[in-house]
């Protein structure tokens, strides 16, 4: 049964997101300042685990932190020509300061390839300065008034990853690096999201990069979002900034840079991957709060003993699970169990007198609603078991989110079956086309070229499109 509040998934998918948002307390409308949303703290705390599993990600390849200005000299950004066409429309400007005008607009960054591009033309000198690895958690703004909390907001919150190297083949290694060891390894581990990893068409690719990698995930509706992106920016911004330096040979030489990113989107592909017509759920691995106990009784006697044990029984806990006591006196064990589940704590211990009595505890895992979830557990050994319970939990959020992918994509050979299958998920097919075609097929279908996947066949077919002879499998998706 649907929670009182949350519309129904298969109702209405736009507005079952929005209910969860709402129910699970994790964000508001900045109603005061068009196109932003305010994190609430369920909906931080949830960016602040994905920051920590990231950084920690981020560091251990040998990146290290640094903080670049939020405003960028316009004409920074007017320096690579593609970059200028991607980015002119989502500008945010600042013209003046107080009542002066400023020599110069300054430009809130929508990313921050030309300023730092600009330091690292000043820090690097030879080759041994190389490569350059520096990652920043920033903020960033973009003319996007459809506001969608986490999805589309005009400020978001995110890391992006530049780097400096000495050649071409050391830029893509960094590239694929950042793809398959933080990006798609977090996703995956921590958020139980199965994804695909893939280049990204020539109209699809960062504005300015040499190439662009994607991770793709499936949402619950057939939809894809794009999770994360790692780009090789070949030369061009090097050459715009003039970032070179002196190599073994003394030879002054253009370097090579990437930058890669994930936002808080990502918040917004957990919320759509996950969860249910009861509410939020969350994967015990990134989930703020993994338990929280309900002791239960009726009176004073009853309090003593039951919150006796629930100390008793939580003592071993510390260090070990995320967990929180829900001793609150003004509220019903039922509001409790209510307001837990929407907000999607992945195990619930009730502790009533019975159970005192017993040696035991009543537990509910969050992703098998009602009664199907729920047991009986003996209070020894009790850390243990919901060690093991949360593993579980975390395998089973991965396994049926890779199995609602594998059953809603299908491979399709000619134009009417992608249409059809658009519908329903993604669509796998062999491609020749242009990127004209990929327009047309936006324009008539609302669907692109996701990826071109990493992992190919190997053999060849016909392109779905053109009909004409191809050797590579595109995904095609309508996104997010």
């Amino acid at each position: 049964m649907p929670k009182d509040g949350i519309t129904p998934r298969a109702q209405d998918y736009s507005q079952w997101y929005l209910d969860i948002v709402r129910g699970a307390d994790l964000a508001d409308y900045a109603e005061v300042v068009r196109g932003c949303i305010v994190f609430k703290p369920t909906g931080y705390a949830l960016w602040e685990a994905i920051q920590r599993g990231l950084d920690d990600r981020i560091k251990a390849t040998g990146h290290m932190n640094a903080y670049f200005p939020l405003l960028i000299p316009k004409s920074f950004i007017m320096k690579e020509a593609e970059h200028v066409e991607g980015f002119a429309p989502e500008l945010f400007e600042v013209t003046q300061i107080g009542a002066n005008e400023l020599p110069e607009p300054l430009v809130v960054r929508p990313t921050s390839e030309t300023i730092i591009g600009y330091f690292y033309a000043k820090w690097i000198r030879s080759y041994r300065d190389l490569p350059l690895l520096i990652n920043q958690w920033a903020n960033v703004m973009r003319a996007e008034m459809r506001t969608r909390p986490f999805l589309r907001t005009a400020e978001f919150l995110w890391q992006e990853g530049h780097t400096v190297h000495v050649d071409e083949a050391d830029a893509e290694r960094e590239t694929l690096m950042i793809l398959h060891d933080v990006y798609a390894d977090f996703v995956e581990k921590e958020m139980a999201v199965p994804v695909i990893k893939g280049l990204k068409t020539e109209k699809e690719k960062f504005p300015g990069a040499l190439r662009s990698y994607c991770i793709e995930a499936m949402m619950q509706d057939g939809r894809a979002l794009q999770a994360g992106t790692s780009h090789n920016l070949g030369q061009n911004f090097a050459r715009a900034f003039n970032i070179s330096y002196t190599d073994q040979n003394n030879t002054i030489q253009t370097a090579w840079t990437t930058s890669w990113g994930v936002s808080t989107r990502l918040i917004g592909a957990l919320i759509m991957a996950h969860s249910d017509d009861e509410g939020l759920v969350v994967p015990p691995r990134l989930a703020p709060t993994q338990v929280v106990v309900v002791p239960i009784y009726k009176n004073d006697a009853e309090k003593s003993a039951v919150l006796g044990a629930v100390e008793q029984i939580t003592a071993p806990w510390k260090g070990r699970l995320r967990f929180k006591i829900d001793d609150r006196e003004n509220l019903t064990p039922g509001f409790k169990f209510n307001e837990w589940e929407l907000k999607g704590v992945p195990v619930r211990v009730e502790v009533g007198p019975k159970d005192v009595e017993k040696g035991s505890v009543a537990l509910a895992r969050r992703d098998i609603p009602g009664k199907a979830g729920k047991s009986f557990v003996p209070q020894a050994g009790l850390a243990e078991h919901i060690e093991r319970l949360l593993a579980e939990i975390q395998q089973s959020l991965y396994d049926r989110a890779l199995k609602f992918r594998d059953d809603h994509t299908a491979d399709v050979q000619t134009y009417d079956e992608l249409k059809a299958q658009i519908e329903r998920g993604f669509a796998r097919c062999y491609w020749a086309g242009t990127t004209e075609d990929e327009k047309r097929i936006q324009d008539e279908v609302r669907a692109t070229i996701r990826c071109i996947p990493l992992d190919q066949p190997g053999t060849g077919g016909t392109c779905v499109y053109t009909g004409k002879p191809a050797t590579r499998q595109v995904i095609f998706a309508r996104a997010y």
